[in-house]
């Protein structure tokens, strides 16, 4: 079911959704132009027979959904989609939990409820975007336009989880400390499991000397968090700003994750985490302030699939999660697996299973969060002759249908961006526009821009075209749990 087949729940009937009406020029991706439809008033629920005695059950007023108007930003972007030939494509966002007059709530309810919330003025705490991934977004691209434009039409409340220092000696600090000395990172990404679990970030940083330090400037944070590993022998680990120590971790050595937290002084600029000795284990650091908005946590690696995934501690995973309290659950997973299933190092079932088992943990641990899955781009074979026209990798189309199935049977919503961007032959025309590095696997500029708006333009839109979910419903579960609503 796509998010335009949901209907009113006690209404009985399905209604018309919100037409785009010009309101974005984003919305015309992917989808003809619609006409407006008359104006739907309020569903009243009128007895087919009714005495002046008889009350009539007026149900509340349903959230008025609407499109943002598009920044400059967004209307450029959108208009080099088109030259791209990235028509964009709908979210598949399935019914989870259905009555005798249809769908009752989709996946992505509680996401959508969220955004209905800080639309209205009526929300009370940031909404936070948990954004699992490999190097497509490792780099904080594609999410950035996402984060940005959701908190530019919903109010952005700070940055969230970041890491120590970076996850390489090169590349840009934008997720993590603005200056770093001291650490040195390891990844669920690596070929060999490295010796240490990881939480939901996919890395760590082991201070390789005392006094190891990490400085984060602030933009007005009221609250942090660090999230450090418990190692034996691994030292304390302080929160220091200006010449106030606002935390110190108290290390038992039991391996188990934990976070400590940590208020921040009013016109603090800047924050630092000291590792007191050698062998200290950081996890992550959130930064975040009180007020409602779009918070965005990054968390791709660079070589990630599902099955390397499995690498998060599940103590971990369940207790930051929780702390995180996030409404939405993205994974952008596709083009590490369409790899190795050419190089024979997997299968179509293994990807399957370690698919499903990826987003069965990850639910069981966010169990109030949406889900929603992103397929692969576009991709192809290497090209050692450069004069040779590009052949699509053979399983690319088999790795998004097979991701597609899992999603939709787990109670998750799928996104195609290989479709949205333009199916086969895609990456040539971002290629020959020069949107592609020279590995023709990684975008790059405003190629990663138009990714993004393909993204954020599609859950945008399925905000508007669905209608609120209402009356009571059953939680979302997976396919092998799921029930029904109570009508």
């Amino acid at each position: 079911m796509t998010h335009s087949e949901v209907g009113w729940v006690g209404v009985g009937r399905v209604l018309r959704v919100l037409a785009c009406g010009g309101l974005l020029t984003a919305c015309e991706i992917g989808s003809e132009a619609r006409p407006l439809a008359a104006p739907v008033p309020a569903a009243v629920a009128t007895p087919a027979v009714a005495s002046p005695r008889t009350p009539v059950s007026v149900p509340a007023a349903a959230p008025r959904r609407a499109l943002p108007e598009p920044s400059e930003r967004t209307r450029s972007t959108q208009a080099l989609a088109v030259k791209l030939g990235a028509p964009g494509a709908r979210v598949d966002d399935p019914c989870v939990a259905s009555v005798a007059q249809g769908c009752a709530r989709t996946a992505l309810a509680p996401f959508f409820e969220s955004l209905d919330a800080l639309s209205s003025g009526t929300a009370k705490r940031p909404t936070v975007i948990e954004a699992f991934g490999n190097s497509l977004i490792a780099g904080d691209r594609i999410v950035d336009i996402l984060r940005d434009d959701l908190g530019a039409s919903f109010g952005a409340a700070g940055r969230g989880v970041l890491l120590v220092d970076r996850m390489a000696p090169y590349g840009g600090r934008g997720r993590a400390s603005h200056s770093a000395s001291g650490w040195t990172p390891r990844t669920l990404g690596e070929l060999r499991a490295p010796p240490l679990p990881f939480g939901i970030t996919g890395v760590y940083h082991v201070a390789t000397q005392a006094k190891a330090r990490g400085r984060f400037k602030l933009e007005g944070e009221t609250r942090g968090a660090l999230w450090w590993l418990d190692v034996p022998q691994g030292g304390a680990l302080s929160v220091v700003s200006g010449d106030t120590v606002l935390a110190r971790t108290t290390p038992e050595g039991t391996g188990a994750s934990r976070s400590t937290r940590f208020e921040l002084p009013p016109g603090a600029t800047t924050v630092d985490v000291v590792a007191e000795g050698k062998g200290a284990v950081v996890q992550g650091v959130v930064l975040q302030h009180e007020r409602p908005g779009i918070v965005l946590d990054m968390l791709g690696v660079p070589s990630a699939d599902a099955s390397l995934y499995a690498r998060l501690e599940d103590g971990a995973l369940r207790s930051q999660l929780t702390e995180r309290e996030p409404k939405l659950l993205v994974f952008f997973l596709g083009g590490n697996e369409s790899k190795r299933l050419e190089w024979k190092r997997t299968d179509l079932t293994t990807l399957r299973e370690d698919l499903g088992a990826l987003l069965r943990r990850a639910r069981v641990a966010a169990p109030s969060s949406a889900c929603l899955v992103v397929g692969p781009m576009d991709a192809v074979r290497d090209a050692k002759d450069s004069g040779k026209a590009f052949t699509q990798r053979p399983f690319l189309e088999a790795v998004v249908e097979a991701e597609r199935e899992v999603s939709l049977a787990e109670g998750c919503a799928f996104f195609n961006l290989y479709e949205a961007m333009g199916g086969k032959g895609a990456l040539t025309r971002f290629h020959k526009s020069g949107f592609m590095h020279d590995d023709l696997v990684h975008p790059r500029g405003r190629g990663l821009d138009v990714l993004g708006h393909l993204v954020t333009d599609a859950l945008l839109r399925a905000w508007v075209e669905t209608p609120p979910a209402q009356g009571p419903v059953a939680q979302v579960a997976p396919a092998a749990e799921r029930v029904e609503a109570v009508p």
